[in-house]
């Protein structure tokens, strides 16, 4: 299978990945992040960010490292 799509919606994101294995050009792997309209306090209107796969797993490499470090995190 060469193509992968998966897509992950909040209240107030949505967060994508768009992976094609057999594309060569730059852009073909990308993470999407995305704010949903909201009426609420923290609404922001509507952008998104886009980065390549590769930016993204050093975002997940901070956030992970960051959490571990952190001594309690309450969801």
């Amino acid at each position: 299978m060469s193509n992968y799509y998966n897509e992950k919606s909040t209240a107030r994101f949505t967060f994508g990945m768009s992976r094609n294995n057999t594309a060569k050009q730059a852009g073909s792997n990308i993470v999407t992040i995305a704010t949903n309209p909201s009426d609420g306090q923290y609404s922001v209107g509507q952008s998104s960010l886009t980065m390549t796969v590769r930016e993204a797993k050093a975002l997940q490499s901070f956030l992970n490292d960051s959490f571990e470090a952190s001594e309690s995190v309450d969801i």
